[in-house]
């Protein structure tokens, strides 16, 4: 009895680990294919399922589809094609068949619980003696949509089955830690909203408006676009986000501030769902001139023309992934029957609606019957359309990196396997997990010599077709390559626009503009505008002194010393040299003065020469007169050494030449002033003084006055002479050319001993201005001096005051108004009586008295 006890107890033991059943009732797949392993697929024939507000009072139920998705079929077929061929290759899995399960199913609901029947099988309850042994698939292809795959990848990760998708491109999936299982065939949208960033920039969009999907999708692939944009100098005015589901009331505020904004620009991040819904909008309201820039979940998506604003969207640029070549695919798809697919109640509903006829078995009485004998090789469909092998691709890629991981793991020898414990599996036991880390080391190339490999984090290499959406002449839309983004170049070769034209929004084919505000001209600087973005800024001249030689700076630089800016601020030319030149007007102008006054001098000593012997002349001390001529030219000819570029030897000659000159001029006024003064007294009884001042003495005088100027002009030229400076504090932006002084004191010790003759013959002069008529030369002596200590008292204020070269302009007009002031008040006088006047010219009239309406001498 005892026996018998422990045998039911064993029996009961072994039957309670054989029941594994499945909860709920089994979902069957839309096709299927037997094989030793299994490869499951969740595409969305249809995209849109009926409102249904579930109770929750019984378990949902499968919700029915709605729409024509062809793309999705083609990827579905695509998975078929590929395994197919996998199956016919020698080389590849050793003789072992692969087999497929791919569920038709939209909506995340509905896509979960296809996920969930590819992990779980779908016999109601197992036989074996643990549950391990279940008809999981050894890896899922999918989804499209990046919200479906992120629940797919978060439920059957935990029982570490792979999944590959071809589409889902959302950068949250890069998660490794998140998302252990997943891998993809497409890149990520880290790298896509970068590439779409380099595209905006290139372009100089830097003012854009951005509308996303809302979803994971739209809100990360627009979160990473924004940073990528604010990294480039690019504004986003205004950013909205909108699903499917939207109420009209929404979509209506959204196209509300599209209509309002200023940027011309619009990037869509988002499905071929959304912005046909966002065309069509744009459409009715009349909205147009808008550059949309879109990502590649809609921009190559063949329901674009169906959309009734499609003609909004011809112009869009955006990525997508680069186009491929499947040979034989497009074969296969031709050669697609209900025959097939007999189980398949889409492949028949696509029948008909490609045929646009009624299948046998189906009691659609508005279409004509058919057979399902017909051939697609007699029509045109986007499910046939193989011109334009992108995401496809993608697919096919895919099932061969299943097959490649299968394949290594099939010829795993013990010792070489990359599994943790080193050993290799058994073919009737291959679990996910092993073929998940064979996938990990996955690399291989394709018939079209494409090579696929996956990074630590699950992705595939980002490579990228710059696509332009044209019209065609058939009238529908076609996707022009008109450049390509590697990332897996350097940075400064990512990006490249091919020598292709691009039909812009409307149709035109230059490049739309759309900025906060115009970029700032070299010479201008960029200045942010109060509480508003970056981009927006006024552009203000660059200060005195300072230019900016690119666009759009936000400093200016400042010129070197001896530069200025241009006249558009935007390069440092050498600055204006100035001096008072020969060739200018102010200069030509004091030549010619100077000219006049030797000329002048010159007649007039020639006048005196004339009539030498002339009473007149013999009374006035010929020989001093002849020696004032001669100052006086000396004078007039000194102020030309002050035009002209200074240099060491005119800097020196010029101060030193006026300091002596004058002084022999004022030597002589004074001594014919003394000579007034001595003949005076000379007429007085008992005096004797003029043999005490006679012709010996005068030109003593006249050499010992001329020879204290030398001597201090020689001190001062010893000590510390005048030189050559350049003057950049006056004026900033030029130079003046000047003399420096040198010494100070030297230079005002010659004004100084100047003036003092000149106030000396000036209080001599004034005191001899009312003798005797015969000596009434003093009065002109006195207007003379006059004149000259006004000239030279006013001189000083304007000289210290006068800026560049109106200083030396000053100092030249002092000298020639001195100079003519004693040629006209001593000289003029006389000449008038030697030429106009010759019958006063005697000896008698000259010592006589006379009226005092006569001028006498």
């Amino acid at each position: 009895m005892l026996l018998l006890r422990m045998i039911l107890v064993v029996l009961l033991i072994e039957r309670a680990y054989t029941v594994c059943r499945l909860q709920g009732m089994a979902q069957r797949p839309e096709l299927a294919q037997k094989g030793d392993l299994i490869i499951g697929g969740i595409f969305s024939f249809r995209t849109r399922q009926k409102d249904i507000i579930d109770t929750f009072e019984a378990i949902p139920h499968k919700r029915q589809c709605q729409n024509f998705t062809f793309r999705e079929f083609q990827f579905a077929q695509t998975m078929i094609f590929a395994i197919n061929e996998i199956n016919r290759s020698p080389e590849m899995l050793n003789g072992v068949s692969l087999g497929y399960k791919i569920y038709n199913d939209c909506g995340t609901m509905d896509i979960l619980r296809a996920a969930l029947a590819l992990v779980s099988g779908q016999r109601s309850e197992l036989i074996e003696k643990n549950c391990t042994r279940s008809e999981t698939v050894q890896a899922i292809l999918g989804h499209s949509g990046s919200s479906p795959t992120i629940q797919i990848a978060q439920t059957v990760g935990r029982f570490q089955v792979p999944v590959i998708s071809h589409f889902a491109t959302c950068a949250c999936l890069s998660n490794r830690r998140t998302y252990p299982t997943l891998f993809r065939t497409i890149p990520s949208d880290y790298y896509q909203s970068r590439a779409l960033a380099e595209l905006v920039k290139h372009f100089g969009w830097t003012w854009i408006g951005a509308i996303a999907v809302d979803n994971e999708y739209g809100l990360y692939g627009m979160s990473a676009f924004k940073q990528a944009a604010m990294e480039n100098g690019v504004c986003v005015e205004y950013y909205e986000a909108f699903s499917p589901t939207v109420s009209p009331h929404k979509l209506n505020r959204i196209i509300d501030i599209i209509k309002h904004s200023t940027s011309k620009v619009i990037i869509a991040f988002m499905t071929h769902q959304e912005i046909n819904m966002l065309a069509a909008e744009l459409y009715k309201q009349n909205i147009t001139g808008l550059q949309l820039v879109g990502s590649d979940a809609w921009l190559t998506d063949y329901s674009l023309i169906d959309s009734e604003g499609h003609s909004i969207l011809v112009g869009s640029v955006g990525f997508t992934v680069s186009r491929a070549q499947i040979p034989g695919l497009g074969k296969h798809l031709r050669d697609v029957s209900p025959s097939q697919f007999p189980d398949s109640q889409f492949v028949k509903d696509f029948w008909e609606y490609v045929f646009n006829c009624s299948l046998n078995g189906t009691n659609n009485m508005k279409r004509t019957p058919c057979s399902g004998l017909e051939s697609l090789h007699d029509i045109e469909s986007q499910f046939t359309d193989v011109s334009e092998l992108r995401f496809t691709n993608n697919v096919y890629k895919s099932v061969y990196a299943v097959a490649h991981a299968l394949n290594n793991l099939l010829k795993c020898r013990n010792g070489q396997s990359p599994l943790s414990n080193e050993s290799c599996a058994d073919i009737k036991y291959i679990q996910p997990w092993q073929v998940l880390q064979h996938l990990q080391a996955v690399n291989f190339t394709t018939n079209t010599g494409e090579r696929v490999f996956f990074d630590s984090k699950g992705d595939s290499q980002a490579t990228y077709d710059l696509v332009n959406l044209q019209m065609t002449k058939k009238g529908t839309m076609k996707g022009v390559t008109v450049g390509i983004y590697d990332a897996s170049l350097a940075e400064s070769r990512q990006f490249l626009v091919n020598n292709v034209s691009v039909v812009w929004s409307g149709g035109h084919t230059e490049v739309p503009v759309s900025v906060c505000s115009e970029s700032c001209l070299p010479g201008t600087l960029k200045v942010l505008q109060k509480q508003r973005p970056v981009c927006c800024y006024d552009c203000i001249p660059c200060p005195l002194g300072e230019i900016s030689n690119a666009t759009d700076s936000i400093h200016c630089l400042k010129c070197p010393l001896e530069y200025w800016p241009n006249k558009y601020r935007d390069a440092c030319i050498p600055k204006e040299m100035e001096f008072l030149a020969y060739n200018e007007t102010m200069g030509s102008v004091l030549v010619l003065f100077s000219v006049f006054g030797v000329f002048l001098t010159t007649i007039t000593t020639l006048v005196f020469y004339c009539h030498s012997e002339t009473p007149l002349v013999r009374a006035n001390n010929a020989e001093l007169s002849f020696l004032l001529l001669f100052s006086l030219n000396l004078c007039f000819l000194c102020s030309l050494t002050f035009i002209g570029r200074p240099s060491d030897w005119s800097c020196m000659l010029r101060h030193t030449a006026f300091g002596i000159t004058f002084v022999l001029c004022i030597s002589c006024v004074l001594g014919k002033t003394l000579v007034v003064l001595m003949a005076f007294r000379a007429t007085l009884p008992s005096s004797n003084v003029m043999k005490w001042f006679g012709a010996t003495q005068q030109r003593l005088s006249v050499l010992a006055f001329t020879l204290i100027q030398v001597v201090i002009c020689i001190l001062w030229l010893t000590i510390n002479p005048p030189y050559p400076v350049k003057n950049m504090e006056t004026y900033m932006d030029k130079i003046i050319l000047e003399c420096a002084l040198g010494s100070p004191i030297g230079f005002w010790a010659v004004l100084g001993y100047i003036g003092l003759l000149a106030l000396l013959c000036f209080i001599l002069a004034f005191l001899a201005r009312k003798l005797p008529d015969n000596f009434n030369e003093a009065k002109f002596i006195t207007f003379s001096m006059l004149i000259f200590c006004a000239v030279w008292i006013t001189f000083i204020p304007a000289y210290v005051s006068s800026p560049g070269k109106f200083t030396v302009a000053v100092e030249i007009f002092a000298i020639l108004a001195s100079s003519y002031g004693l040629l006209f008040c001593i000289f003029l006088p006389k000449c008038y009586i030697l030429l106009l006047k010759p019958q006063k010219n005697t000896r008698k009239h000259i010592m006589g008295k006379t009226s005092n309406s006569d001028i006498h001498y």
